[in-house]
């Protein structure tokens, strides 16, 4: 078990990076942040001698941390409600890339994870990487019969070094949360314990390559989009091998235009496809950003990079649906009494004031296209309504929130004019109709009232030890046992927890600024 003096360590040089660059005055100045947080991070940047004017770099702090700090800033950028609106829009942006691997090491881990020589998998292998991220890099290479394929290998020693740093993460979520108040609302310890899921698994490729497989199978009805071939023979934990993409990215925007796309209905099918992988899959890509998008000769969309995917059960898709289909037609009663019935809000709170503060938010959105929007705006409101409410953080949900603000900001730099509420509607009245209309609701209740009569049994014990029901949300991962520095049978009183980690971000100020020649 890792001693808590490595973990304040740890702490106190990502507290000083982070202070450098300005990314922890966010927190100092939020009323809502615990206020021994908020002295913690003053102290920090005074030990950096670090002004709070001037430009908050986020993402540039993340990335001088390391590669798991890279990945937790792009989980973060979800949570505008945990680091707010400015950080969060800052991280979306953060790029993943760091310096490659030597493909002497790349080439020795192949053969090692295979137990085979290289030549006798890949014909050919470009040295120099297509990309290099923090978890892995790609290559371009042709197999043995002949098909040309990306390859993609993970960074060695990678999973170790997440796994120590996911621990100190986990240990200091615990030790926020236990603060209360907002900081307990905002489940930070959930925040991490989804993170360490998706972390786990893009560490595991064929984990990848199984989401690959799976998300091909779901859109395999959808025109005009697809997800490229896996080569399960050259494929395994740290190896996967994958169809080679010749297309266009679609960021690349004057480039479809010369190669004679048409970029509205390319809009509109990204929108689509999003929708029918998030509400009638229930399983979509959540890494949907420019650089894993490529638009083929013909037209076809090809999505590739499946670290990390969301997944939502069928009950939740049908509120997601009626939600997204209420604020739509503004319909804000019905959005407020799912909330209810999904018990994301509590039920002391009344139904029509909650309907009334969704009206306030979504009434200017209706009608307009997205170029005259404010999406940061707008999730400031949907957030003060949620603190204002006592709803407690659904990840899940803000997974989904995020792959729609990336797909919102595709959609809308390959046409300016689209409006990503009428684009969606018709899709979403079809598919409430079809799953939420008479004969499905005849068809569900069928085969439910057959699956009860089969599970009686089991229903009766579950009754019997007091097996609570489930809400909206999916009942959260099991978390670490973390051993609390301010638990009052260990210690008496809880303040000295931010003195010394305080002193330890101080000390490791310190020790930076004499590392980088500024004192002594």
């Amino acid at each position: 078990m890792t001693s808590p003096v490595t973990h304040l360590s740890r702490l106190a040089r990502w507290g000083v990076t982070l202070a450098r660059r300005r990314a922890l005055v966010g927190i100092e100045e939020d009323p809502n942040a615990p206020s021994q947080l908020r002295r913690l991070v003053k102290l920090a940047r005074w030990a950096t001698f670090t002004s709070k004017n001037g430009t908050r770099d986020y993402g540039e702090a993340f990335r001088a941390i390391g590669p798991a700090a890279i990945k937790l800033g792009q989980s973060l950028a979800t949570r505008p409600d945990l680091v707010g609106e400015e950080a969060a829009e800052n991280l979306l942006s953060l790029q993943d890339s760091l310096p490659p691997v030597p493909f002497g090491e790349i080439k020795a881990s192949i053969e090692a994870s295979f137990d085979q020589p290289i030549e006798t998998l890949f014909a050919e292998i470009d040295p120099v990487p297509v990309g290099a991220a923090s978890i892995a890099q790609v290559h371009k290479g042709i197999t043995t019969d002949g098909h040309t394929v990306a390859i993609k290998v993970l960074r060695p020693g990678i999973r170790e070094k997440f796994a120590r740093d996911i621990q100190t993460y986990e240990w200091a979520a615990a030790h926020v949360e236990e603060m209360g108040g907002e900081a307990a609302r905002l489940r930070p310890r959930l925040t991490i314990a989804n993170f360490k899921r998706w972390t786990n698994s893009e560490l595991d490729l064929r984990r990848e390559a199984a989401s690959a497989s799976e998300l091909a199978e779901e859109m395999s009805g959808v025109g005009g989009y697809r997800i490229p071939a896996i080569d399960w023979d050259r494929t395994n934990g740290r190896v996967l091998t994958v169809e080679w993409v010749d297309g266009v990215k679609i960021s690349k925007r004057d480039e479809l235009i010369a190669r004679g796309h048409d970029l509205n209905a390319l809009a509109e099918k990204l929108v689509i496809s999003f929708l029918t992988q998030a509400i009638s899959a229930g399983f979509f890509h959540a890494d949907m950003h420019q650089g894993n998008l490529f638009v083929e000769d013909d037209g076809t969309i090809v999505a590739i990079d499946f670290g990390i995917m969301g997944r939502i059960d069928r009950r939740a898709r049908q509120w997601l649906a009626e939600i997204l289909y209420g604020l739509t037609t503004g319909n804000y009663k019905r959005v407020a009494e799912i909330h209810f019935e999904a018990q994301y809000v509590p039920s002391y709170h009344s139904v029509g004031e909650f309907a009334t503060a969704l009206r306030a938010v979504g009434e200017p959105m209706r009608g307009k296209p997205v170029k005259e929007l404010s999406v940061g705006q707008m999730l400031d409101g949907l957030f003060a309504i949620t603190r204002d409410f006592d709803m407690q953080t659904q990840p899940h949900l803000l997974l989904l929130q995020k792959t729609m603000v990336m797909v919102e900001g595709i959609a809308t730099q390959l046409n300016p004019d689209i409006n990503m509420w009428d684009t969606a509607a018709p899709y979403v009245r079809s598919w409430i109709r079809d799953e939420l209309g008479p004969e499905a609701a005849v068809a569900d209740r069928i085969k439910e009232d057959t699956e009860t009569l089969l599970r009686l049994p089991g229903l009766i014990r579950r009754l019997e030890e007091k097996f609570p029901p489930k809400g909206g949300a999916p009942e959260p991962p099991p978390l670490p046992d973390i051993k609390l520095m301010t638990d009052r049978s260990e210690r008496r009183g809880r303040s000295w927890f931010g003195y010394l980690l305080a002193i330890a971000v101080g000390a490791g100020a310190v020790w930076g600024g004499m590392s980088m020649g500024w004192i002594g």
